[in-house]
């Protein structure tokens, strides 16, 4: 029997190492012991890895695609790559590993639950390690499962892993986000060593291996809890005789319930009125859970357009028109305060600029820097920001699906900054 399955079914997970950590080989690995590869493709690792001398299936091979990325032996983009088991289904976004692809992680990793930081196993932490630890605080991941890889380049030395160990645990005790659960397994991606079962070679490891630690997980699906917020992406007028007087309002639930009766408000105009019915694959429903794309008819004709937001009459509505914001700098021409810019909130688009850069901040000391005239490309830091009319914005350390935003440049369409309300 086949049932509905929710966004929460999905684990979703972000990879992150310094290059020739392994990466691409771990991933390689956990597709190849769950056996989501398919026969060819399999067959096809084999000839290239035969073609190179190697006596064993190069597994990087599956998800270095590109091959520039083959011939250079590097990993250049985000790559998302999709699996299951018998129990769960995942999507990995493979991020690179380079300090100037830090803002490709930062997009890759801005939806995961869970992170895996690789580390080589003969150099313990090193700079790109404590900027990918970084940014996991940064985007709030719950979850960060730290794989000491290459295991079995130090003979499997269980001191070496404890050295490692301690290393990013002293990493983890400057962390300003204290709510991660931080996990810590020696593995060897080439050999398949704690992988999908136990190594034989570490009897001294208790723990789980990768794929039992990743199947374990469980997470609150803490978005139903928060306060409702239902961004307005298209207003339906069929304007047919069967749906003459029809007007529904249609869009994804970013946080909260919305059930069918409730008093809501409109934003910006904050008119009010209440839900009459709720849609959802065509079917009434009687309540929209976060996540899930509905269409809302209201008991009254109020004013609405896209980049609206419906929310709940009774909480506070956050409006903001200047906030300050952690911002990550994705564009080769810096940032200067006082430039314009479109910000996307959601669906809304208002202009805005960048009034003041506050500070920035080193990840590997965390250290800020309060002089900077601008902000270069992978840079992140603080700034202020002003929009030209209000946005719906929460704090994205309380509501995460609602409390980012992105810079795009007017005249070429690019996106420039990705950035997170802060207060």
């Amino acid at each position: 029997m086949h049932t509905k399955e929710s966004p929460m079914d999905i684990l979703r997970i972000a990879t992150a190492g310094s290059v020739d950590d392994g990466k691409s080989t771990l991933i390689g690995r956990l597709l190849y012991e769950t056996n989501n590869i398919p026969q060819d493709k399999l067959e096809a690792i084999q000839r290239a890895s035969r073609r190179r001398g190697l006596d064993y299936p190069d597994l990087s091979l599956l998800t270095d695609g590109l091959i520039a990325e083959r011939e250079q032996g590097i990993t250049i983009d985000v790559a998302h790559i999709y699996f299951s088991t018998a129990t769960r289904k995942y999507i990995i976004a493979d991020t690179p590993g380079h300090f100037e692809y830090t803002r490709n992680m930062i997009t890759g990793a801005s939806g995961a639950q869970v992170a895996i930081i690789l580390t080589d196993a003969r150099k313990g932490t090193v700079e790109q390690t404590h900027r990918h630890f970084y940014i996991t605080q940064l985007l709030r991941i719950p979850h960060v499962v730290v794989c000491v890889n290459k295991m079995d380049l130090v003979n499997y030395s269980r001191q070496q892993f404890e050295s490692v160990v301690a290393e990013f645990k002293s990493l983890e005790a400057k962390a300003h986000y204290k709510g991660q659960q931080l996990s810590f397994i020696p593995v060897s991606s080439l050999i398949g060593d704690n992988i999908s079962g136990p190594s034989p070679e570490m009897s001294w490891y208790q723990g789980p291996s990768l794929l039992a630690y990743l199947e374990s997980i469980t997470w609150k699906n803490i978005e139903a809890r928060l306060p409702a917020r239902f961004p307005v992406q298209y207003v339906i007028r069929p304007r047919n005789e069967a749906f003459h007087d029809f007007r529904g309002v249609a869009g994804k639930v970013a946080s909260g319930v919305f059930r069918v009766g409730d008093h809501v408000a409109a934003f910006p105009s904050l008119q009010e009125s209440s839900i009459e019915k709720i849609y959802r694959n065509g079917k009434e429903v009687q309540a929209a859970q976060p996540g899930e794309s509905v269409v809302v008819t209201l008991k009254h004709d109020i004013d609405l357009s896209r980049g609206d937001m419906i929310l709940p009459i009774g909480g506070q509505i956050p409006q903001r028109q200047e906030f300050n914001a952690q911002l990550c700098w994705m564009d080769a021409e810096p940032l200067k305060p006082g430039t314009s810019y479109i910000l996307q909130h959601g669906v809304n688009c208002v202009k805005a600029k960048v009034t003041d850069i506050r500070h920035t901040v080193d990840p590997v000391d965390l250290q800020t820097s309060s002089d900077a005239l601008c902000m270069r490309l992978n840079e992140i830091g603080l700034v202020s920001v002003k929009t030209a009319k209000p946005i719906a914005g929460d704090i994205f350390s309380l509501n995460k699906n609602n409390g980012a935003f992105i810079l795009i440049q007017e005249s070429n369409n690019n996106t420039v900054a990705v950035g997170f309300i802060e207060n």
